[in-house]
């Protein structure tokens, strides 16, 4: 269906197309189009009956979709966005997560529906319901209680939820959520999750005395100090590759926590991240967890606060608009996006439709912002 009705539908955008969420507008019309599009799909084909999306893989993918949707400019009383918020609602547990019950997702599910609910909390609706999931989320990180005190390589890190271990993707979704929900970068369980982030770094320094910290020593970040055999990818080293998300994730995590951009360690990624710039694929992965890499690209680099990445060459690059630029180029004629690559969900047209609607609204709004 065409953007004018897709508009309508929503409830709040007229048919001109979807305006950037800070007034700047990367790739001008282009950029507009692309948003009216993909807002339209969620709406009219990505939606089901009861509000979810994609609800067979959780209601994860409807905590993001709700997200973008916001972060478009969509009101919470919008009707997409309303259902959506509707069934988010009905995963509330006793325990103040939010999740499907029965899933192993739980930790990741609430951290992500937090920062929906923050974004959708204009008139302090969801307050209560944001103050259990914060006290849910902060007894989440792997401490003294489990048996890890702070020279464990467990100390501070979050994973899906349950036993299992702790990685940097889930932690920084974790910090994410600690900060949407109000608390500051001093916050306890922010600042034990700074010692997990740190020792995810390929950087030798008095934060990550891992057996890995000096093997590569790129600057880059990888997924977990605690890993498996299938994660020792530097066979010349022994080390853990560092790779596009992970670094982007590990870089916002660090300003999310406080560590200012003369710190060694943002330092040293942001090397890493010019010497690896790149938006036809995802660094060290190839096609695999695309469009998980472009929103955590946007994300990060819309925290940082800035607007070119120099390369390894020295040449500037303008990384809004090479995004805006590269994402016009894969979406489909429907107005969505998915990924060739399956793995990591990435097939699924929800997913990557929300991820991209969440990069393109960091692309457009002002360094100044935090969220």
């Amino acid at each position: 269906m065409g953007t004018a009705l897709a508009g309508r539908s929503l409830g709040q955008q007229p048919a001109g197309g979807a305006k950037s969420p800070a007034g700047e507008v990367p790739g001008g019309e282009q950029y507009e189009k692309m948003v009216s599009k993909a807002i339209d799909y969620l709406g009219t084909k990505g939606q089901a009956a009861d509000g979810t999306f994609t609800r067979q893989i959780g209601i994860g993918v409807t905590a993001l979709a709700a997200t973008a949707l916001l972060k478009h400019g969509r009101s919470p009383d919008d009707p997409v966005v309303a259902k959506a918020l509707k069934a988010i609602e009905a995963a509330v547990q006793d325990d103040g997560g939010i999740y499907s019950p029965g899933g192993r997702l739980k930790t990741y599910e609430t951290c992500v529906v937090v920062v929906c609910l923050s974004e959708a909390n204009r008139d302090g609706r969801y307050d209560a319901t944001l103050k259990k999931a914060d006290a849910f989320i902060k007894q989440v990180p792997f401490d003294a209680q489990e048996g890890h005190e702070k020279e464990s390589f467990f100390f501070g890190g979050s994973g899906y939820g349950g036993p299992g271990r702790p990685d940097l993707s889930n932690t920084a979704f974790m910090i994410e959520a600690l900060r949407s929900a109000g608390n500051g970068a001093d916050d306890q369980a922010i600042q034990n999750a700074l010692v997990f982030v740190s020792r995810c770094q390929n950087l030798e320094s008095p934060h990550n005395t891992t057996p890995f910290a000096a093997k590569v020593n790129d600057g880059g970040f990888y997924y977990t100090p605690v890993p498996g055999d299938e994660e020792r990818e530097d066979a010349a080293t022994g080390g853990l590759r560092s790779y596009g998300a992970m670094s982007y994730a590990g870089l916002k995590s660090l300003i999310f926590a406080g560590v200012s951009k003369d710190d060694p360690r943002v330092k040293a990624v942001i090397g890493w991240i010019g010497k690896n710039y790149d938006l036809t694929s995802h660094p060290g992965q190839g096609d695999s967890g695309l469009y998980y890499y472009y929103a955590t690209f946007a994300k990060s680099l819309a925290t940082l606060g800035e607007d070119t990445v120099v390369d390894a060459e020295g040449k500037k690059h303008k990384w809004r608009q090479d995004l805006v630029a590269e994402l016009a180029k894969r979406q489909r004629e429907d107005g969505s996006w998915v990924n060739s690559n399956a793995r990591f969900m990435e097939g699924d047209a929800n997913l990557c439709t929300s991820f991209a609607l969440l990069a393109l609204a960091d692309a457009a709004r002002k360094s100044a912002e935090t969220k």
